[in-house]
């Protein structure tokens, strides 16, 4: 037997707002949350531009001592799983505790721990690390800190495939509920990579743009594109069986239909140009779930503000959907908020509910002028109101992944 899988909850944490619907409503106002780089002083990186949290006041959310034992990725996790629970009603429900699974990507994990660190055994000798350096630093820590949070017992890990991670994160929940193995899933991604390690790498690999202007930074599909701007924040959403979720009444944003997945198997950053394996992905996100082309309304785009990218992306999106590619609505929340990279699914998949929610397609910002090879429809500038019954979250990743989930309007 197969479940149906709804979404009871979701949580974010982004440059646009500490809570669901503060970030949603500025994502529809296609408000831009990229600032000009505050958070380090390294002026040696021509970078000038990222999505950070403001205002984020960690007494807020937990004690002094718990603070103390977070990574920011890993607290950005936590508040914005607690919002989903609360949403979700578990917090007022009984529940079987082991059938509850925790699934949270990131991409890369406690950087700004780990940098601290480095700089903490340099100065004072490596024998007077915090004894909290590792479990602070590793990548599974933000599902492990949820696990503990709610004493849950079900399946916790972190799936770690770059840029793909939160979107292969809530794939897999989706795929243990579906399959019976779990009857909740608490799932996304987070990330807190707005540190000079981090950025000057990036910077070094010449994958970010180096614009001053934050309002035109991050612009996918554009002719004047030069890369993505890095940005940090968390997407958590609860996933659940239907029937779970229906004996304890709970609200049903929207039913997620299927995920694929793929590896180029061709180069550590950039995408294979026949885009070939990124085709797959997508097709069979459609075909696993019996959909045709025609029956999806949105994509929400990976749409990085990468030249590669964005080409690539808007090919597979021809080869999948044929002539429907120009009628199907896409927008890219990263025009908006930056790439959080392993938190990025989890984001993107919010916004993509919450459009199905609010049936309105938030616009991609930043897209002034179209390079000839990005000619769909992207909605430039302004958010529609538009019917969404079904609507792909797309992801692509270093090393070659490709994700796709398709989610739906539910229909009992």
């Amino acid at each position: 037997m197969e479940n149906r899988v709804v979404i009871t909850g979701i949580g974010l944490l982004t440059p646009l707002g500490l809570d669901r619907e503060t970030t949603w409503q500025n994502l529809k106002d296609g408000k831009v949350g990229i600032t000009e780089l505050t958070k380090f002083s390294a002026p040696e990186i021509d970078v000038y531009v990222a999505g950070q949290i403001h205002d984020f006041n960690t007494k807020e959310y937990f004690d002094h001592r718990t603070a103390r034992r977070m990574d920011p990725f890993t607290q950005y996790a936590v508040v914005a799983a607690r919002e989903a629970f609360e949403q979700s009603g578990l917090n007022d429900t009984e529940f079987n505790h082991d059938r509850v699974n925790v699934i949270v990507s990131t991409g890369i994990g406690g950087i700004t721990t780990i940098e601290a660190s480095k700089m903490d055994g340099e100065k004072k000798g490596y024998n007077r690390i915090s004894p909290f350096f590792i479990p602070m630093a590793i990548a599974n820590m933000a599902s492990a800190a949820i696990a503990m949070e709610f004493g849950l017992h079900g399946h916790a890990s972190s799936i770690i495939t770059a840029c793909a991670g939160g979107t292969d994160a809530i794939g897999e929940a989706y795929r243990q509920i579906k399959h019976g193995y779990m009857d909740v899933a608490i799932t996304g991604g987070a990330e807190a990579t707005i540190t000079p390690l981090c950025i000057g790498g990036f910077a070094a690999m010449r994958a970010v743009s180096t614009s001053k202007d934050p309002l035109s930074a991050s612009r996918p599909f554009d002719i004047n594109r030069d890369g993505f701007v890095s940005s940090e924040g968390a997407g958590i959403l609860i996933l659940e069986s239907l029937d779970h979720a229906l004996a304890r009444k709970a609200p049903i944003i929207a039913e997620v239909v299927s995920y694929a997945t793929t590896n180029d198997a061709y180069h550590i950053t950039a995408p294979d140009p026949e885009a070939t394996q990124a085709t797959r992905a997508m097709q069979e996100c459609l075909n696993f779930a019996g959909l045709k082309p025609t029956d999806v309304d949105y994509i929400n785009a990976h749409g990085t503000s990468t030249p590669l990218n964005d080409k690539i992306e808007t090919q597979v999106i021809k080869n999948t959907f044929g002539e429907h590619a120009y009628n199907v609505k896409i927008s890219s929340t990263k025009s908006m908020l930056g790439h959080a990279l392993g938190g990025s699914g989890g984001i993107e998949l919010a916004a993509t509910a919450l459009t199905i929610r609010d049936q309105f397609i938030h616009p991609t910002m930043g897209l002034k002028e179209a390079d000839p090879e990005c000619d769909l429809d992207y909605v430039p500038g302004k958010g529609q109101s538009h019917q969404v019954n079904i609507a792909i979250s797309n992801s692509l990743g270093f090393g070659g992944h490709n994700s796709c989930i398709a989610i739906k309007k539910f229909n009992e």
